[in-house]
């Protein structure tokens, strides 16, 4: 009787599952679903926009992520690329920071953000840096878009070709500043994060014009000098202990996004927002990751101080050549384990054979934390050897000869 009833409920439960489309949650028994804002690894924070990202600079690791990958627009948050080409072009000695880049009637007409330049009007690009990165000028990314590839049209192909070689697989520009309502312009909140990594590593500098919350422009014109005020978007330079940039967003489409950078304790961090219903929102979220990241990191970093010994040449007379560490030897921990048992060994080749060039691998720094192998940075010769010759080794033997 008992397992008649028992099973005319079993039945009558599945019954209301079909009809209603009820659905139990996967692992819910065992109480180890996880949200999909929960971070890997676990952690607290859940932030209200529907796209964000948090990265570390230096190694690039992901600390949190929501819909990281989803394409949306980026209003303001273009002109991140559009600095990066401007800074390629200063390094490559196409452009100079005193030089004086002029406005043109196309620039001048762009409308939303803007600091007001005049057709015909002369800027420097040091000048044209500032008024993009802290007042989000979309005349000034016109203008150094203009200067720097002939054609706002030819410098966007840039951006798209420089997001390609970033590996931002959800990007693709048609403006370099963000105002177009294009369904083509877009990118993500991990691709944003890519690109403020690539501009803040490679050109720190940059850091240096978004951490001003005020400055001021002269405008020369035909009417005059005038002086117009230039002030910050990010408004967590002033909240936020830390914050050093980067940039902000806001379009009807793209709503507001937030590409933020803070450092604190010799870690870098950024934080990307996407979407968010209104600034506050766009702000507290950025907020909250940056929050969670420095809570939970901790970094070992090593410039490797040591002298490396030279490494055996075969086949040369000057016998050895020697060695240097390839790069900085960056570790981010984020489990809460304590750094102080990383140990490091260095770990070379017997020999290697001429010829030599510069770069070639001589061996390895590898890394080890409780034991356990964690990464590892080469060690390569420092100068090219040539290979000598039958010539080569009897002026040495005659120079062995006389010093003898």
């Amino acid at each position: 009787m008992h397992n008649s009833f028992f099973h005319l409920l079993i039945a009558g439960l599945m019954l209301i599952c079909l009809t209603t489309g009820l659905v139990l949650p996967a692992g819910s028994v065992y109480g180890q679903t996880k949200t999909q804002e929960e971070p890997e690894g676990g952690g607290a924070i859940q932030i209200a926009a529907p796209h964000g990202v948090l990265m570390e600079a230096a190694t690039g690791k992901i600390i949190y992520e929501k819909e990281k990958d989803v394409q949306v627009s980026p209003a303001s948050i273009t002109k991140i690329m559009t600095l990066i080409l401007i800074f390629d072009a200063l390094e490559e000695g196409k452009i100079t920071m005193e030089e004086e880049v002029t406005t043109s009637a196309y620039a001048k007409s762009m409308g939303g953000s803007q600091v007001f330049l005049e057709e015909g009007e002369k800027q420097t690009v040091e000048t044209l840096i500032k008024c993009i990165v802290i007042a989000s000028g979309n005349d000034a990314s016109v203008a150094m878009a203009e200067r720097i590839g002939g054609s706002e049209e030819a410098f966007v192909e840039s951006m798209n070709q420089r997001a390609q070689d970033l590996g931002m697989e959800n990007t693709h520009f048609e403006d370099c500043c963000g105002l177009t309502e294009s369904k083509n312009h877009y990118s993500s909140a991990y691709d944003v994060a890519l690109m403020s990594r690539e501009l803040i590593t490679r050109y720190p500098k940059i850091l240096e014009y978004s951490s001003i919350w005020m400055d001021t422009i002269i405008h020369v014109t035909r009417q005059g000098s005038s002086e117009f005020g230039l002030t910050n978007t990010n408004k967590l330079l002033r909240s936020f202990d830390g914050c050093v940039g980067l940039k902000t967003g806001s379009t009807s489409i793209a709503k507001y996004c937030v590409s933020t950078v803070a450092v604190r304790n010799g870690i870098t961090l950024i934080g990307v927002v996407m979407t968010a219903p209104d600034y506050k929102v766009r702000f507290a979220d950025a907020a909250a990751m940056l929050n969670y990241g420095f809570g939970k990191c901790s970094m070992f970093v090593d410039e490797h101080t040591e002298k490396l010994k030279k490494v055996p040449v075969k086949k040369t007379v000057q016998g050895s050549v020697p060695c240097k560490f390839s790069e900085t030897f960056y570790y981010l921990e984020t489990e809460g384990k304590s750094l102080d048992n990383m140990k490091k060994e260095i770990r070379m080749k017997k020999s290697l054979t001429a010829p030599v060039k510069a770069g070639d691998t001589a061996g390895e720094a590898v890394y080890l934390l409780d034991g356990q192998e964690i990464g590892s940075v080469k060690i390569v010769a420092a100068e090219d050897l040539a290979a000598s010759k039958y010539l080569d080794y009897l002026i040495y033997l005659c120079m062995q000869a006389v010093s003898f």
